[in-house]
């Protein structure tokens, strides 16, 4: 059993085994944020282009049977897609861990059914705690709606992490009111470095020297042992909350990468920041076997760069794939 084991276990090119994929349900999103979309208006896939549920839970299938060890189902904004919750009931049913991504303007109405459906950790994005400002970066978004669906989602005993995106001269006099937030509340937030992803105003600030003055400020220990993944996180011995940052340009941390993403189309991304994409849905719709979509698997594998270059062609927003 040992041996059969490990020929499913997916590893790519350079020796990194995969066992994370991102599972974009929809391309939609009732946001428009500013480093997500452009102005310009956005055309959305069909009804017909999008992976029915049905078939999302099939590739789960053929992913844990691969190894795939954790999902995160994110957008667009997964919870506008009608059916999620019974989505998430029958993706609890398959035994595997997943957790959520979302910005948390439905979560005040949703967040009870998720809980009920099996869901026990969310990601929320947040990118200000000053309501007009967060309106200026959401296009529209309501600060008060987010922040009771956080206080929501506490109240059922979810895990809630918060990701906010630090830009240039748009949120970065709020680091330590969210670094408060986080270890007044005990809750886990994640600053992001800004990548721009679409052609529009860079706004990167590197994270390194962010990071140098919280730890000093707050007191922060790193957390040891925590596995692989994007976040260097930090605690604070007064507090239950976290501080982790993810600095994809300042400190890529592509030699540890371990995932794939699903795009709500059906493709397979071995990489954020690449247009390469390796499409599983229309082999399924034509009943490949199980056999020859572990074969799609591999060649993600098989295609996953050595690191991201985010001088890539900016053709792919980050609303169409997963974050």
């Amino acid at each position: 059993m040992a041996g059969h084991s490990s020929l499913n276990k997916l590893t790519d090119g350079f020796g990194r085994q995969i066992d994370y994929l991102r599972v974009s349900v929809t391309d939609r999103c009732n946001l428009n944020c500013i480093y997500c979309r452009p102005r310009s208006r956005i055309e959305h896939l069909s009804h017909f282009d999008i992976l029915r549920y049905e078939e999302i839970l099939e590739i789960v299938r053929v992913a844990k049977a691969m190894g795939i060890r954790k999902f995160r189902i994110t957008g667009g904004e997964p919870l506008i897609r009608k059916g999620l919750p019974d989505f998430l009931r029958r993706l609890a049913g398959l035994g595997v861990d997943f957790s959520l991504t979302t910005n948390g303007v439905l979560l005040p109405v949703l967040a009870k059914d998720l809980a009920d459906a099996g869901l026990k950790r969310i990601n929320v994005s947040l990118d200000s705690l000053k309501a007009e400002r967060f309106n200026q970066i959401t296009r529209g978004g309501d600060l008060k709606e987010v922040l009771n669906g956080i206080e929501k989602a506490k109240r059922l005993f979810l895990k809630v992490k918060i990701n906010t995106v630090v830009m240039a001269g748009i949120n970065d006099d709020e680091i330590n009111d969210f670094a408060d937030m986080a270890l007044k509340q005990g809750l886990q937030i994640r600053f992001i470095e800004f990548m721009n992803l679409f052609s529009g105003e860079d706004r990167f600030v590197s994270l390194q020297e962010v990071k140098k003055n919280l730890i000093e400020q707050k007191g922060l220990l790193p957390l040891e042992d925590e596995g692989i993944g994007p976040a260097t996180n930090f605690y604070s011995s007064k507090s239950k909350g976290m501080i982790g940052f993810i600095t994809p340009r300042s400190q890529p941390f592509c030699k540890n990468c371990n995932r794939l993403r699903l795009t709500a189309d059906g493709r397979l991304k071995p990489c954020l920041a690449s247009n390469i994409k390796i499409d599983i849905k229309n082999p399924l719709r034509n009943k490949a076997d199980a056999q020859k979509l572990k074969e799609i698997f591999r060649e993600a594998c098989r295609q996953k760069p050595k690191g991201h270059n985010l001088n890539f062609e900016r053709i792919n927003l980050m609303s169409s794939i997963g974050g």
